[in-house]
């Protein structure tokens, strides 16, 4: 059962029964990767969709599927004509063009956070109900590296029917077609289980593309319109490599090299039903030469149809899952397990990405959470204030502006860092003009001037500054801010002075860094005032609140001349954590917890893998590929240290030399341990900032952390933020090393019975545990290699920059950790937002400070979107089909008082119940809640997805809202709710 089929093989070329095939023509359009989305808009992308529309006009049979929203509603916006239109809606009601997925884009799957995907998914949603009222029902991720377990669960809450892969481990690949065992029912999250299953089809080692070779012509097999040109469409219509045309002469060769395709393929599934993808990627840019020869060869075969054992016909993945689905066979339940890593052969394992151009996946992320903070703000000052001086259409164009640059880069050749040079500056281009505008509106919310005013009260300078908490917990955290002062005193909107530290700047010699307490509701202001007085401070006025933190140097020391180590230890402490730092290495020799006096033996430095460039000399590493040349070895041979013992935190600074002689360093840590916050998260939390780069040519650079736990190398990382997964380690005979990695979103962490390490992040990395206690994080890369494909697409990844990423280490029992750790994580990605402005407004007055009401939930229950919807949306569905079919659209819910929430339940150990009106009383008055599904298209009573059979048990689990607005809510459930206000 299940033997691979070649061309020759005699057994397979008379089947029992005639294999019913769904050809469905599609073209994959990157969003970016080689080139940018202006520049494949004018080579071939308009072309797409002008011409496919044309030829499904011309033929009646033809049917075609649309991916990518971005480059669509470019399309739609820029170039369609009116009859383009026309007949766009035609296709649609005749089922014959079909919307996948539905997404701004098709988003890559290991590093991408949870939120993003959501946001990228409903504005490409957003986008086609407004304007046709189509709700897209099956996936088709096709191209990511890799599947997570959190994608099936995002697009059954979206109220997909069924979903697709297809970059999967290339050896389980292999398995899993021998044993027709492609397709399955996944049950992604191991709390929802089978309430949010979907039925999943893993593509076949053809993956979406149609074979390209062919055994009689070497040109561009089943694709006749050849291959797109850059920069510019041929003229003459006539593109590189175009295929022989299908003639008297070639028919029968190209049927039968279609035919042994499908009956190769046709060997790997359960059923008589083969899709077979007709296209990849820049394809049916000249739709008329394409389907022209497509029609005579399915034609012919059809004709011939006894001959070959085969009809073939054209369809859209919905005729294709129908008839599967038709077919009431009952499938193995695939459960939370996910397709990460993945690697196509052994020495090309695509983990590499997971750290490639590590500035753009900070960027992306800081972009992701000022939306977030802009969202909620923006829409608490709009119920607040529905005639206030902010134009709402204006705001909404600038949060859309930064809601489409989060979503363009969540593609899978964006957020990955597997692009070319100049599409990561344009992913960068429109993250900035997004933020800059995000920043605008909150400028023009309150008046954002970074300068320091002359107070009234006398010759003592200040600056204003509102601080934003954009989570619904109540937080009490520090926030720094950089100035030009060494003494400052820092208020409250009380007058109150608040616990304040200053230090010098180990940036610059002119800058200090002051950092201050701030406590805060959630979704709430408070507006500070920073005085720097010029003279000396009275005894016991309001500056002894603040602490003049000194920095205190040690010797340099060269690894070279470590003897006896251990025996020089310095303590740091907090109300949390004993840490010691040897003085004989300047490295961090263990940390202890002083809630149960567990010591734990830590040490921290910076490693380095040397990747090698040359294509004959052995397997090399890339953009997405990291094939470790050997263990990795110390990035250093000396490394100093300075100290700054504070009140509000304590800092340690530990400066790493490639060379002895270096004077300056090549990395540094900076990592700040809260003070005074004993019983509250911030005092659970060791941040760490690195300073990484510009590294040496083919370098790999890590942090690796080297403890005392007994983990067995059995590491646990995120899937997208969303949930966790237990990684343990495997061997394999080639590349072990890079074959252990696994993309870490937001979390990773090693623990044995006693104790648990967890290092939280603020963007993606790459992380493993490939000793004993121990967990390294990739930090950066810089490649260079002579393949010619890399080098032709300008894909050798020569970063060149500075990065400085974020992370959070905790420690303490796993029990301790559990319940802690998500938030700190959510807390970590969303810090408050500080606006340094000028004297508030009248308006800003009445909105900031203590007359603010916070909006706050339980601590196991996350408020993960609080918007003014961007898109047009019906509660009455039948309505909207209508008035769009009359040309006349009429929307009910796009108005001044409706908003959308989401709730996330963050952990997986308890149901919740909470009474919407209640929670959002700090808002105003809510008069209706109407639960929506995830990207906010369906009604959630009318959303009857397909039910799959399965050889496990089912039991469904199902709440609404009541008349008084409680929901039950479930672990890890993800719900979408309008809510209208008075």
């Amino acid at each position: 059962m299940g033997a691979s089929y070649w061309p020759g093989d005699e057994q397979f070329l008379h089947p029992p029964r005639s294999i019913q095939v769904f050809v469905i023509p599609h073209s994959h359009m990157d969003v970016g990767w080689v080139y940018t989305v202006q520049e494949s808009m004018h080579a071939y992308a308009s072309n797409v969709y002008s011409s496919v529309v044309e030829e499904l006009s011309r033929v009646k049979s033809r049917k075609f599927i649309a991916v990518e929203q971005e480059f669509f509603r470019l399309w739609w916006v820029n170039v369609a004509t009116d009859w383009h239109q026309k007949q766009v809606r035609q296709l649609l009601n005749e089922g014959r063009l079909e919307f996948i997925i539905g997404g701004q884009v098709m988003h890559d799957e290991a590093v991408t956070d949870v939120d993003d995907a959501i946001l990228q998914l409903s504005e490409g949603h957003g986008f086609l109900y407004e304007t046709f009222g189509v709700r897209p029902r099956f996936g088709w991720h096709v191209d990511p590296f890799g599947a997570s377990a959190t994608t099936p669960v995002l697009f059954a809450l979206a109220g997909f029917d069924a979903h697709l892969i297809s970059r999967i481990d290339y050896d389980l690949k292999d398995d899993m077609q021998k044993n027709k065992k492609l397709q399955f029912v996944w049950r992604g999250s191991p709390s929802l289980k089978e309430k949010q299953e979907i039925f999943t089809h893993t593509m076949d080692q053809f993956s979406y593309c149609t074979p390209s070779h062919l055994p009689f012509s070497n040109r561009s097999g089943f694709y006749w319109n050849g291959v797109a040109l850059f920069p510019d469409p041929p003229k003459d219509g006539i593109y590189p490599n175009m295929s022989l045309p299908v003639t008297k002469e070639t028919v029968e060769l190209y049927a039968q090299t279609m035919v042994d395709n499908i009956k190769q393929r046709a060997q790997w599934f359960r059923t008589s039903h083969v899709l077979w993808p007709w296209g990849c990627d820049k394809q049916f840019f000249n739709a008329s030469v394409q389907f022209m020869n497509m029609d005579v060869l399915m034609n012919y075969i059809n004709t011939h149809s006894d001959k070959y054992g085969v009809a073939v016909q054209y369809a859209t993945l919905q005729d294709y899952f129908q008839t599967v689905h038709q077919t009431n066979l009952s499938w193995d339940v695939r459960g939370n397990q996910d397709f990460l890593p993945y690697s196509t052969e052994p020495f090309q394992a695509w983990t590499g990405f997971y750290g490639s151009r590590n500035v753009l996946k900070g960027v992306a992320r800081r972009a992701s959470s000022l939306l977030y903070a802009a969202e909620s703000l923006f829409t608490r000052y709009r119920i607040s204030y529905p005639d206030g001086p902010v134009q709402r259409e204006w705001a909404l164009d600038k949060l859309k502006a930064l809601r489409w640059a989060v979503s363009e880069v969540q593609h899978h050749d964006g957020i990955t860092g597997t692009e070319s040079p100049k599409v990561a500056d344009m992913y960068m281009e429109h993250l900035m003009q997004g933020m800059m505008g995000a920043e605008e509106l909150l400028a023009d919310r309150l008046p954002n001037k970074d300068f320091v005013v002359v107070s009234d009260s006398g010759n003592v300078l200040e600056q204003h500054i509102f601080v934003y908490n954009p989570l619904a917990w109540n937080i009490s955290t520090y926030i720094n801010i950089s100035v030009a002062y060494a003494l400052a005193v820092v208020l409250d909107d009380d007058g109150k002075a608040v616990p304040a530290q200053i230090q010098q700047s180990m940036e610059s010699s002119t800058v200090y860094d002051l950092f201050f307490v701030v406590e805060l509701g959630g979704l709430q202001y408070r507006k500070y005032i920073v005085q720097f007085p010029q003279s000396h401070c009275d005894t016991g006025s309001a500056c002894g609140a603040t602490h003049v933190a000194r920095v205190v140097k040690f010797t340099k020391k060269n690894v070279s001349q470590w003897k006896r180590t251990g025996r020089k230890l310095l303590p740091v402490l907090n109300e949390c954590y004993k840490l010691m730092f040897d003085q004989e290495t300047n490295l961090l020799h263990s940390i202890t917890d002083r809630q149960v006096l567990l010591q734990v033996r830590v040490q921290q430095d910076f490693w380095e893998y040397e990747a090698n460039g040359d294509v004959h000399s052995g397997p090399i590493s890339d953009n997405y590929i990291f094939t470790a040349n050997g263990s990795a070895i110390p990035a250093y041979k000396s490394v100093a240290m300075e100290i700054v013992a504070g009140k509000v935190v304590s800092e340690i600074r530990q400066y790493f030399y490639r060379e002895e002689e270096d004077k300056n360093h090549t990395y540094s840590v900076v990592t700040r341990v809260p003070v005074g916050f004993e019983g509250g998260l911030a005092c659970f939390r060791l941040e760490q900032s690195y300073k990484v780069g510009p590294l040496e040519m083919n370098r790999e650079t890590v942090f690796r952390t080297s403890t005392s736990l007994k983990n067995n190398r059995t590491l646990f990382t995120d899937n997208n933020g969303y949930q966790m997964m237990k990684r343990t380690y495997k061997t394999f005979v080639n590349n072990t090393i890079a074959r252990n990695y696994y993309p870490m979103v937001r979390a990773a962490y090693i623990q044995d019975d006693s104790s648990r390490v967890v290092f939280l992040g603020e963007r993606a990395h790459g992380v493993a545990s490939l000793s004993q206690g121990q967990l390294e994080v990739m930090l950066h890369r810089r490649l260079w290699n002579n393949q010619e494909w890399n080098l032709g697409y300008n894909l050798t990844l020569n970063d060149s920059s500075v990065v400085r990423p974020v992370l959070w280490m905790m420690l303490g029992s796993p029990s301790a950790l559990s319940s802690i750790y998500q938030q700190e994580a959510l807390e970590l990605q969303h810090r408050p937002v500080v606006m340094p402005i000028d004297q508030p407004r009248e308006f800003a007055k009445k909105f900031s400070g203590p007359f603010v009401q916070p909006v706050v939930v339980p601590q196991n229950l996350h408020m993960q979107t609080l918007s003014i919807p961007g898109w047009n949306y019906s509660p009455d569905h039948t309505q909207h089909l209508h008035s769009l079919n009359s040309g006349r659209p009429q929307y009910t819910l796009h108005n001044k008082t409706d908003k959308t929430i989401m709730f996330h339940n963050c952990y997986v150990n308890q149901d919740l119940m909470e009474r919407v009106g209640e929670v959002m009383r700090g808002i105003g008055e809510v008069t209706k809640v109407q639960e929506r599904s995830l990207t906010g298209t369906w009604n959630i009573s009318d959303l009857q997805r397909w039910s799959w059979k399965t050889n496990e048990s089912r039991i469904d689990f199902f709440s609404g809202t009541t008349q008084d607005f409680s929901v039950t809510i479930y672990p890890k459930e993800i719900r979408t709710f309008f809510i209208y206000f008075k």
